[in-house]
This record gives C-alpha cells, sequence and structure tokens, in this order.
C-alpha cells in the first residue's frame, strides 16, 4: 500500500473512530510502528490530527468534560450504576474511578454502610463521605482540567499502598477486538493498576463505549472479571470480549 493511501486510509478512520492506537494500524495496515508514525507525524503537521503516546487524535477529538458525559446517555448509565451497586455488600472496601458512570454507581451506593472507598475523584468522595460509617480516602495528584479528579505520578504511588474487595473502573472505549483503552496515558495507567489493586475488578460501560477506540490501551484487562453495560453488543464483540477474559453483565 502507498504512503498516500495509508494516510487516507488514517484519516477516514480517525474521521469515524475518533481516536487510533499506533498497534491498531500497525496490524491493520500490515506495515511497521516506525512507517505508522512517519505517516501519523506527517498528518500531524498538516493539522489534520494530534499525536498521543501511542496514537492519534482527530484534530477535532477530545473527550467531553465529565459534566457533558454526565448528561450523555444518563438513563443508561444510572442503570449500569444500579446493577454494579448489587456486587457491593455493607462494610467493603472499594477503589472507585472517576468518570460520570462510576459517579452513577456511588448514587447508587448512598444507603450502604460502613464502606472503605479509596477514589481520585472529588465528587464521589463529597458524595459517599461523612456518612454512614464509610471511611473515605481521595487519591492525590494533579487536578485535571476537564474533571474534577486527580491523576499522575502521585495518584500512582498512593494507590501501591493499598487494596480493596472491588475495583470499579471507567474507560474511554472498548475497541471492537476488546482493547480497553483511553484517552490519556496518566489515565490508562491509573485505571490498570486500579484493575490491578482489588480481588475483584468490573469495568463499568455504556453501550456507546462498544468499538469505540481512544489512543492509549489500559492494561491488565484479562484480569477483569466483570463488564457491566445497559445493552447487548453484537455477537462478534461478545466473542472478544469473552475471549478477553471478563464476563459480560447486562444491566
Amino acid at each position: 500500500m502507498l504512503a498516500e493511501q495509508r494516510q487516507h486510509y488514517i484519516l477516514e478512520k480517525i474521521s469515524h473512530d475518533g481516536a487510533l492506537s499506533i498497534s491498531e494500524l500497525v496490524e491493520q495496515l500490515a506495515v511497521s510502528r516506525e512507517t505508522i508514525r512517519r505517516d501519523l507525524n506527517l498528518l500531524a503537521t498538516r493539522g489534520l490530527l494530534l499525536m498521543t503516546h501511542g496514537g492519534a487524535l482527530a484534530a477535532s477529538h477530545r473527550e467531553p468534560d465529565v459534566d457533558v458525559r454526565e448528561t450523555s446517555n444518563a438513563e443508561a448509565k444510572h442503570q449500569i450504576g444500579l446493577r454494579a451497586a448489587q456486587l457491593v455488600p455493607d462494610g467493603a472496601s472499594l477503589i472507585i474511578d472517576s468518570g460520570s458512570t462510576t459517579l452513577a454507581l456511588a448514587r447508587s451506593l448512598l444507603e450502604r454502610r460502613r464502606l472503605t472507598i479509596y477514589t481520585n475523584d472529588l465528587r464521589i468522595s463529597l458524595l459517599l463521605g461523612r456518612r454512614n460509617e464509610n471511611q473515605v480516602t481521595l487519591l492525590g495528584g494533579e487536578l485535571s482540567d476537564n474533571e474534577d479528579a486527580t491523576f499522575g505520578l502521585d495518584t500512582l504511588h498512593q494507590l501501591t499502598q493499598y487494596h480493596a474487595d472491588i475495583a470499579f473502573i471507567g474507560a474511554g472505549g472498548i475497541t471492537a477486538d476488546a482493547y480497553l483503552t483511553d484517552y490519556t496515558r496518566p489515565a490508562a495507567e491509573l485505571r490498570g493498576s486500579m484493575i490491578r489493586a482489588a480481588s475483584v475488578a468490573v469495568v463499568l460501560a455504556d453501550c456507546s463505549k462498544f468499538g469505540r477506540t481512544a489512543p492509549v490501551r489500559i492494561s491488565h484487562f484479562s484480569q477483569v472479571r466483570y463488564v457491566i453495560s445497559e445493552r447487548k453488543p453484537d455477537a462478534k464483540f461478545r466473542k472478544s470480549l469473552l475471549a478477553r477474559g471478563p464476563e459480560l453483565i447486562i444491566a
């Protein structure tokens, strides 16, 4: 395939998906990582996309602020939160990721008692803290510019001090071949660490995340026990997801 053909494919793909990973393009186009990087760099210098660590974003594409995401698929996120809360008994220890779907989970946990919670989300900490004998630890770090949450090396380091019964994780997208992905490296690294820091890891993802590719892959998806969504995806996606390891739960 000629360079012009590859670059045309990349632009069409990123226009549809909003984000691409280098590893995905290497597999789809059967060329080296160096070749893909050269293509992406060229397109970035023309202002046609934005380079990220491990991939690229559409020039006009960015994950919306959390207030916008909260109103998108709100009923689906509410149902996912209700279903996820059924996994949580009184007295459980939880890691709760930041995001609009995990915030819906937190609202479904308001009647639980004596929870121990570790979270990087300021709103979740305020919602569940100082009530029902809960103990809430807010993970420190750099405050995000588009949500009330912390990320970075300090957040990662503090998380290593804890272990929980259940971790509830969000994601930017789950690719068509069932890789868990996110928009930034700090978010992806933190979510991968959260998966490893719990006895049971659960990904909360409404159906709009199925088939979506964000530029950075989240590690340790094979260690996730459940993916909870509000709607059953197509058979091909379910097969790919099952091959990765997690069980799909429909709210």
